[in-house]
């Protein structure tokens, strides 16, 4: 999320029946409706009672809950599903702004929850955009992961409207001077949440070369920033680095790459622009993401799991079948990657013409909802 982007009805019978029947008739259209709430998405505690909306001012409550998945499709400590893919998506704010809304509202267009949800902060501390699990996500992520993106920047707009931000800079994250106002309070509400949660600092980190500083500040950026989550005891992350994945930087990944030590995940940021950003060339998904993908694994980590932390394509405006398949094929193609354990869909319409990468209908929604079904991304999300 970087300037890269700039970058059916019931019918009364008039029959009397039983009492008995019409109680288990009754019971049977609550079951129905409660299941298919459920389904899309509504909290609940399984005791018929949802529970109470976390505070936007306390400490967020442990979230830690539920039985540990376990068989041979169990997720790692590190949230690497074995047996397939986590199945994930970044989705803005309603215009209510309610993420719940918005996030209820995608699921049922898809028809199915989402694994994994990707949510976008920055380093203000307040509570719109610079509080690291809001209530909203809270209550998402009783039954969802989540994966928080940190952005070491001050939006000038909310939730970023426009792109445009101002940046802290890697060298004074590092030298400590955020820590007790920002990196030290933001820690606690992690810890404090107990859950896994996945973790990016500055993604697509390589387009902020230069604005936010230099590759080694970066890297000292991000390992102060684990070390100081590692010292203020906040052990429930799952670091994920994160690149644009255009291979002309491929020099600089490995300035950037902050070691094994420091890194569960490799995350990279690909699409298909097509009509965006005045390129002409159709990438199926295959080509989209392979090049990137076999490059981070041969020159980067063989080890490390990788997640397409963000990827979508715009349609083409002469073939609207064409995104249609290219959501279609990704099942199949992601079979190949075995290294790949997590898809990130970005759907929202990003600055420019012709840039429109969401998939809320047509064709592409089609497409998508298709691929989503598949077994390959049904795998049990752990509780904790």
């Amino acid at each position: 999320m970087t300037g890269r982007h700039g970058h059916g009805r019931l019918s009364a019978s008039r029959l009397r029946r039983p009492r008995t029947y019409l109680t288990l008739a009754l019971f049977s259209v609550v079951a129905l409706l409660t299941g298919l709430v459920a389904w899309f998405g509504t909290p609940s505690s399984g005791d018929g009672e949802d529970p109470p909306a976390p505070s936007a001012n306390d400490l967020p409550a442990d979230a830690a809950t539920g039985e540990v998945t376990g068989g041979a499709c169990a997720p790692s400590a590190t949230l690497v599903p074995p047996c397939g893919a986590w199945w994930g998506a970044y989705v803005p704010y309603a215009e209510n702004g309610s993420l719940k809304d918005a996030v209820y509202a995608f699921e049922k267009k898809i028809g199915r929850k989402l694994d994994l949800l990707y949510t976008y902060h920055d380093m203000s501390n307040n509570k719109l955009d610079g509080q690291l699990l809001t209530p909203d996500e809270q209550i998402l992520g009783r039954d969802r992961m989540l994966m928080l993106a940190w952005e070491s920047t001050v939006w000038r707009e909310p939730r970023h409207a426009n792109y445009t931000e101002d940046q802290l800079g890697w060298a004074k994250v590092a030298s400590g001077a955020y820590d007790r106002e920002i990196i030290d309070p933001q820690a606690r509400r992690i810890k404090a949440y107990g859950k896994r949660v996945f973790f990016s600092f500055d993604q697509e980190v390589d387009a902020r070369v230069g604005d936010a500083g230099t590759p080694g500040e970066y890297v000292a950026a991000y390992r102060h920033i684990h070390d100081r989550f590692e010292e203020l005891g906040v052990d429930n992350v799952v670091w994920v680095w994160t690149v644009s994945g255009f291979l002309q930087s491929g020099e600089l990944f490995r300035q950037l790459y902050p070691g094994d030590d420091y890194v569960d995940w490799i995350g990279m940021d690909q699409y298909n622009y097509f009509t965006c950003h005045d390129t002409t060339d159709w990438k199926d998904f295959d080509r989209s993401q392979r090049p990137t993908y076999d490059w981070l694994r041969t020159h980067i980590s063989a080890e490390k799991p990788v997640m397409l932390a963000e990827f979508a394509t715009v349609p083409d405006p002469a073939d609207a079948d064409r995104q249609r398949e290219w959501y279609e094929e990704i099942p199949e193609v992601v079979r190949t990657m075995k290294g790949a354990r997590a898809l990130v869909h970005w759907n929202r319409a990003v600055p420019g013409e012709g840039c429109d990468l969401t998939v809320n209908d047509g064709p592409g929604l089609e497409g998508y909802r298709t691929a989503g079904q598949d077994d390959y991304f049904k795998q049990p999300v752990p509780g904790r």
